[in-house]
């Protein structure tokens, strides 16, 4: 297949006379045709009983790009003509499968830019749009394979870009006629191109399209199509460099306080019902200053939705753990740490609750860096002064990404949506206030801890403290939207 293209107005790229390019086809990367089975990343395809011709395509396939004149030469060089048809339907397949990719090349015979599988999906090639295109406002570029790959979400395939079709674009954030052809159809084939034209109103674009951050829609359409990523669920992709973590954290050096353990058989005497506990959940955006939370009570709370009832070795050699709460695959990645203002019993500071021990393990003595994640706590919840308790819920990130591509982070934020139920319940069977927040600062919880980031960082945050005597007036819808942080 052959296409000519000249850019209006500017020299080709590679300063090349000629304004020609080209697009030509071959295997998905790493993929290799031999004894009647086509293998890529993706996995084996075999094809059965096919001509002399269609072998030596496949081969010639196999080794690089080819343009649709040369392989059809050599179809009918093995084959006839007859056997053209026979080819071209066998290709189609091959492009509905997601076993061929294609390529633009420049007028200097280098690749300008090239579509490939990055999902699981047909890499059929559309017909370039009629008229001026742009880019997709959702359309993302990140690193790959040392170049730069052009993405839309939730699409299976991806345009990787050459220097020249890099400088293109700019050209390509408004409407424009002035890119080749070809690469248009790459780009149109790969979604990420807008839709309507230049006459088009903005203003009725739908409200699907512009309600989304492109950030925020990648994320969804990643983890919600599984078509359009390599792997998906437990695949391990990492396991043959790293170890599976543990599933507790080692203990610290310093100081540790040993925690009451709580009787559940009185409590479970007294408790609210299940669903008085659900009835009478609220977000308490107040504590008690002359009556804080104790010692015993957080040790209780604690105790009752975090600890480490049990450990259990699975079928791929991983150290799970049995909890109060639910867990993708018993990995019980989430931590908690314990920010203490005001708790009767208990110096101040930043704590970790070690769940498997039910101790608490001094993190941070109070200063900079612990005020700053009051601060941020208190202003999230808009509460008059500091929150006696800050519950921080940190990821040890490994103990999911070990296991599970590219469902593991939004695995990890179900997890977190979990741990707040169960303490929002917990406490309001307790007595006491609790007020989710709606986000927090993994750089400052970082700065207080040491942690490293990507290794260990929060994921959530929940105040905690004393119920007032009296209740508290709920912020005004309007007033709780100020906050980026809100509390939930």
């Amino acid at each position: 297949m052959t296409s000519t293209s000249t850019l209006p107005g500017q020299a080709p790229p590679a300063a090349a006379a000629s304004g020609t390019y080209t697009l030509t086809s071959r295997l998905a990367r790493g993929g290799t045709f031999e004894d009647g089975e086509i293998t890529t990343h993706l996995g084996a395809v075999r094809l059965g009983a096919i001509t002399p011709g269609a072998r030596a395509a496949l081969h010639a396939f196999g080794e690089g790009d080819r343009d649709e004149t040369a392989i059809n030469a050599l179809v009918v060089a093995h084959d006839g003509e007859t056997g053209l048809l026979r080819w071209q339907m066998l290709r189609s397949r091959l492009e509905a499968a997601g076993l061929l990719e294609h390529a633009v090349t420049g007028p200097d015979g280098a690749p300008l830019a090239r579509l490939v599988p990055v999902g699981r999906g047909a890499t059929t090639l559309k017909p370039a749009p009629r008229g001026p295109v742009r880019l997709s406002r959702h359309a993302l570029l990140s690193p790959a394979e040392g170049t730069l790959a052009l993405r839309a979400p939730g699409s299976p395939l991806a345009v990787e870009l050459g220097a020249g079709a890099a400088a293109l674009l700019p050209l390509l954030t408004t409407w424009t006629e002035e890119v080749p052809a070809p690469l248009v159809r790459l780009l149109a084939t790969a979604g990420a191109l807008a839709p309507g034209g230049p006459g088009s109103d903005p203003q009725a674009e739908e409200r699907g399209s512009v309600q989304w951050d492109p950030v925020d829609l990648a994320f969804h359409a990643r983890t919600r199509v599984p078509a359009s990523a390599p792997g998906y669920g437990g695949t391990y992709r990492h396991a043959d460099r790293f170890g599976p973590e543990p599933v507790a954290a080692p203990a610290a050096d310093g100081p540790r306080v040993t925690l009451p353990v709580p009787d559940l058989e009185a409590i479970a005497a007294r408790d609210l019902t299940l669903t008085e506990a659900i009835e009478q959940r609220t977000s308490t955006r107040a504590h008690d200053p002359g009556s804080p939370l104790t010692l015993a009570q957080l040790a209780e709370l604690l105790y009752r939705t975090v600890r480490i009832r049990g450990t259990f070795t699975g079928s791929d050699g991983q150290e799970l753990a049995d909890r109060p709460l639910p867990s993708g695959g018993a990995v019980h990645e989430l931590e908690v740490y314990p920010l203490v203002t005001h708790c009767e019993g208990l110096e101040p500071g930043l704590y970790r609750y070690a769940p498997d021990r039910h101790e608490l393990e001094l993190v941070a003595a109070p200063g900079p860096a612990t005020a700053t994640l009051v601060k941020e706590a208190r202003g999230g919840t808009m509460m008059e002064g500091d929150p006696q308790v800050v519950l921080l819920v940190a990821a040890r990130f490994g103990r999911v990404m070990w296991k599970y591509e590219t469902v593991a982070y939004p695995l990890i934020l179900k997890h977190v949506g979990v741990l707040y139920q169960t303490v929002y319940l917990v406490a309001t069977a307790m007595g006491l206030a609790v007020c989710g927040l709606g986000g927090g600062d993994t750089t400052a919880f970082a700065a207080a801890t040491g942690r490293d980031p990507l290794l260990e960082g929060t994921v959530g945050e929940l105040v905690l403290g004393s119920r007032p005597a009296e209740p508290t007036a709920e912020p005004s819808a309007e007033s709780a939207a100020e906050p980026a942080a809100a509390g939930l």
